[in-house]
């Protein structure tokens, strides 16, 4: 009787899987999303389901049209929900906590706490893979966030699939090539994609895992590559077999990408650079090697710079960090040209412009930065900016409170639009309005910039209007 029971849940939660997922194909999500849910519950390991209800809910999310307001009084909801699926959690009662967290993925799938709050209930129920996937998806829909990046990198490790592992931490280096604890994190990803390619080798062979033991020189390789930083001959023997690798598999960009890496450590930036450059002959549309590429050319200035302030040549010393800000101008507005589709870069120029006062060059970039998702609201503030140096208040309030609309947290980000906000309205000598502003800000963060001295004066103006 128990068999027949498994059974019938097990088919019944399949019936649920295709209808919700006829109905995600059709477009009604909100159905499809009760049907996966029922699946789910059903069958809380069914892996596929959970991950067509993910998809689900993001595209749900994404194609609503929320107020402010609506926004606003989601957050509340989501904040309630996230208290009592904590409880539920400390409880021990896990598989409702898991159900309890796709309602509230349900509200906003790709909301920082929602996400981590998943992956931490998905983890104590002894379902890694719907946490891994969880991660995967906001990622996803996220491409430039590398905290999410460096929480799938991560994940990857956790579960041995050290190949996209090892490829999550190509791509976070390229972002941040001076965080060592990345570099490190992938040296160890690529030790052991090689050590399980080894291992792969001599399965089904009498005795070959005895080879694999007694290659000492293979296991100092691999302690080696684990280094955060490799130095003298350990370099050289690394930098010989990167060479090599590349000599046996030419199209392997990962071989020229490792190679620079091991290069730039040792402060040899010419050579690193023309790797890259060899790189890109292998592959001309792969901007990731142009960020490399100038990364690897910042990296060879601020050297320079910093010898010529140790020597105490101040004067030479400044001169080359204004060639460097030079190249770092020409260099993005070269890439422009080629990759003119880029919204990152546009937005990159953006500020470029912006910090030399190129307004008008400014809003140009970030008119066009602010279509992707990433960047739209920096580019939104930023356009405020350029609107509030050129006098054009009313422009800048406009861009301002459509960021500000879209901000459903009072994070730094809403902080620092609403602030300006706030300061647009006191120069126009509107008084309450400003205060307003400031208030939401200064009972969010009291330390903000000088909201205090703002307040204080906001305060006195208003008391002086009043008497």
């Amino acid at each position: 009787m128990a068999g027949e029971r498994t059974d019938q849940t097990a088919q019944q939660a399949q019936n649920f899987f295709n209808k919700g997922n006829a109905a995600f194909e059709r477009g009604n999500f909100e159905i499809a999303i009760d049907l996966l849910m029922q699946c789910v519950s059903l069958s809380p390991g069914f892996s596929r389901a959970r991950k067509m209800l993910r998809a689900t809910q993001i595209a749900k999310f994404r194609k609503e049209k929320k107020s402010g307001f609506s926004l606003k009084l989601q957050d509340v909801n989501a904040a309630v929900m996230r208290m009592k699926i904590a409880g539920l959690l400390k409880a021990g009662k896990t598989e409702s906590a898991l159900i309890e967290c796709e309602k509230l993925l349900a509200m906003n799938p790709l909301h920082s706490q929602n996400v981590e709050l998943a992956v931490e209930v998905a983890e104590a129920s002894g379902h890694p893979e719907a946490a891994l996937f969880t991660v995967e998806a906001a990622y996803e829909n996220n491409p430039d966030d590398m905290q999410l990046l460096r929480r799938v990198a991560d994940y990857y490790m956790a579960v041995g699939d050290y190949v996209k592992a090892r490829d999550a931490y190509v791509k976070l280096n390229a972002y941040l090539p001076n965080d060592q604890v990345i570099f490190k994190q992938l040296k160890d990803a690529e030790a052991r994609v090689t050590m399980a390619a080894g291992w792969e080798e001599a399965a089904g062979k009498k005795d070959a895992y005895r080879d694999l033991i007694a290659n000492k020189d293979q296991a100092k390789k691999l302690d080696m590559q684990a280094k955060a930083v490799v130095a003298g001959a350990d370099a050289d023997a690394l930098i010989d077999e990167a060479r090599a690798r590349i000599e046996q598999e030419p199209n392997n960009l990962n071989y020229y990408r490792a190679l620079a890496r091991l290069l730039s450590q040792n402060k040899r930036f010419d050579e690193a650079v023309e790797v890259l450059e060899s790189a890109r002959k292998v592959n001309a549309a792969d901007p990731e090697l142009d960020r490399a590429i100038t990364a690897t050319r910042i990296s060879a200035f601020e050297v320079k710079i910093d010898a010529l302030k140790a020597a105490g040549d101040a004067e030479g010393a400044a001169e080359m960090e204004t060639e460097m800000n030079q190249f770092i101008f020409d260099d993005l507005s070269a890439r422009v040209q080629r990759y003119p589709n880029d919204l990152k870069l546009r937005y990159e120029l953006g500020m470029q412009y912006f910090k030399y006062g190129y307004y008008d060059d400014a809003i140009g970039q970030f008119q066009l930065s602010q279509r992707s998702p990433k960047e739209r609201i920096e580019s939104l503030y930023y356009l405020a900016m350029c609107f509030a140096h050129k006098g054009q208040r009313d422009m800048a309030v406009m861009q301002l409170e459509t960021a500000n609309e879209q901000l459903p947290i009072m994070d730094d980000l809403k902080k620092k639009v609403v602030f300006s906000l706030g300061k647009l309205a006191e120069e126009a000598g509107d008084i309450e309005r400003a205060f307003g502003y400031y208030k939401d800000v200064y009972g969010a963060d009291i330390s903000f910039e000088d909201i205090s001295t703002r307040m204080e004066r906001i305060y006195k103006l208003r008391q002086s209007q009043q008497g």
